[in-house]
Order: C-alpha cells, then structure tokens, then sequence
C-alpha cells in the first residue's frame, strides 16, 4: 500500500483532531512537525509519535522526509506557506479560510498548477457522508429555491476583546474574524451546491478590533434561488441549514459537522436520509486529498480549486461592504 508521508504546519488542537482522523486511514503516514518554536516542537512530535521535528519551514518543505503538508497555521500565513511548500514539489492540504483574500488564492492555485502538485482546501464537511447525503438527494426536492445556512458559536475570546485585550480570533492582522473563521462554513457549502451567486448584500457587526463579529448575508442566482447565511462568534444559535424546493425540504442539524439529514416531502412525509459516518469527521479531508494524489487527478472535484476560489471571492466581497480589511490585502 503505497503511504503518503506528511508534514504538519501548526501545533493546535485543529491540528491535533487532523491527525486522529488521519490515522484511521492506512495510508496516512505521519513523519514530521513544523513549528517555530524548537520546545512546542517537540512536545507536539512526542505526544502524536511524530517522528521529525523542524524549525525552519524551508527546511521541512525540501526535506525528502515528506511527501504532503498539512498547514494550520493563522490564515495570514496560508498563502506564504502553501507556496513555499508547493515550490519544493510538496502536495498542501491547506485549512479554511484558504488565505486572506483571492489575490492570495490565485497564486496558490498558479503554483499548484506550475509545480504539479495537489492543493486543496480543508474544508471538511463537504467531503463527509451526511453531506453527501444532501448533494445525492437535491434532486428529490425539485426546483430549489432557498438555501438558508445559520452557524453562530460564542467565542471565548470575546469575552478578552470586550476586555481590550486582542486575541487571534479576532486579530485583522491574523486575517481573522467572523466571516473567515466561522461564515466560510454555511457559504462554502453553498457554492459547491449551486455555484457563484448573482448578487451579495452583507449586513454585520465591526467591532473595536477591526474585524467583524457577526453578519448577515443574502444571495441572489439567475435561476431565481435565493440564500441566506447567518454567521457570528458572538453568540450562539442552534438553528439548522435548510434547502427548499418545490417538493420538499433537506433539512440538516448543524452545517460545520453534519450529524442528521431529513427529507420534509411537500405533501408531509419525512425521510431520514441515512449515511454511514465510521470514521472521525476529519478523515474525509484526508481520505479526498491522498485519493488525489495517488490517482493524479490534481485536484479534488468537491473541495474544488474553482470552489475555492469562488468562495474566497465571496468572502472579499463581504468584508468590502462591511469594511473589514486585512493588512495582507494592500500587498
């Protein structure tokens, strides 16, 4: 069975639920850690059994060690980093929000493509089995003509904000906020859905940092569909993601980890939709990425280049009309 070796950028918690769920396939091998700091470095290769541990990216991202780099680090940092690693031939995984802006996105795509490696956003739940569940049964609904998306988690560095202290989550200079942390969840599903919308109007909160905490985003297509997605990290909601046709409505319990899938007929009968999840929610991403690899397909058909380069365009578009800028977007 043929391995693909990674490299992990980023020492955080994401990174850590990354590897569990890559560890459950076969051919997920894990050899070295990158971090800054020689000390996080080596906690983070002893308590994984990461056999390499590097300081210096460049390093990492020449060393014949590895194969493909997982990279987790602040969303300001995404551009530069997949770059580098995809200049030393390396395959990038990289998280959402792919980077800062679409500027940055489309460097990385043209690297991909001069290089002839993979690239490929992580975004996770359009790659998992519930959401294949919907994608399978669009067509059961009719002609569909709202989406609505709602993904609100109260942050606990919120609570240092209103305090004056800026932590990442909220640092514009990290290219953070709401929109990019939170709402590229509900709208990422969406373009693989229906595409690139026809119109954008934002509405949302700016706050003392510079970023934004919540917002309101309503789309419109040319073939009369229309979406909503709410988004905040300063507040809760347990509202689901709903898409309404004309013969029904797919209802799902939660967009960022799809747990349930019902199919509402019009005429009132419910249809569990069911999938089998066996595995941690984050091998899927793994799973697509080295299935990529090992056919030479150069990227993925779901968490598609062109998917996420719409969808980042969204998210610039956003931000323009609620007048949160990033330092990364004047270079």
């Amino acid at each position: 069975m043929q391995k693909i070796r990674f490299g992990v950028v980023g020492t955080n918690f994401i990174t850590g639920w990354v590897i569990e769920g890559g560890r459950e396939d076969k051919r997920f091998e894990l050899s070295a850690v990158y971090s800054r700091s020689e000390d996080t470095a080596r906690l983070f290769a002893a308590k994984y059994a990461i056999p390499h541990l590097f300081t210096s990216l460049e390093e990492m991202a020449a060393s014949p060690l590895i194969d493909a780099v997982y990279i987790a680090s602040p969303n300001a940092f995404h551009a530069t980093q997949s770059i580098l690693c995809m200049r030393h031939g390396k395959h990038v995984l990289c998280e959402k929000a792919f980077a800062s802006n679409a500027h940055e996105v489309k460097c990385m795509i043209e690297t991909a493509r001069q290089h002839r490696v993979v690239l490929m956003e992580a975004m996770k739940p359009t790659l998992t089995p519930g959401f294949r569940a919907i994608r399978e049964s669009l067509h059961k609904i009719g002609t569909v003509r709202r989406y609505f998306s709602c993904y609100c988690q109260y942050s606990s560095r919120y609570d240092k904000l209103k305090e004056g202290i800026v932590l990442n989550a909220f640092n514009p200079a990290l290219s953070n906020g709401a929109t990019m942390d939170i709402g590229v969840y509900t709208i990422y599903p969406m373009t693989v859905l229906f595409g690139r919308p026809k119109t954008i109007h934002a509405t949302g909160l700016k706050l003392s940092s510079g970023t934004d905490g919540q917002a309101a985003v309503h789309f419109t297509y040319d073939n009369g569909l229309i979406a909503t997605v709410l988004y905040g990290k300063i507040a809760d909601s347990t509202l689901p993601t709903e898409i309404q046709g004309e013969q029904g409505t797919i209802l799902s319990d939660r967009i960022n980890i799809i747990g349930r899938v019902s199919l509402i007929h019009r005429k009132g009968a419910t249809e569990n939709l069911h999938f089998q999840t066996e595995h941690n929610e984050y091998y899927y991403e793994i799973a697509e990425f080295i299935d990529v690899i090992l056919s030479d397909r150069k990227e993925s058909t779901v968490n598609s280049l062109n998917n996420s380069l719409i969808t980042i365009e969204i998210l610039d578009e956003i931000r323009r009309q609620l007048t949160v800028s990033f330092p990364a977007d004047k270079n």
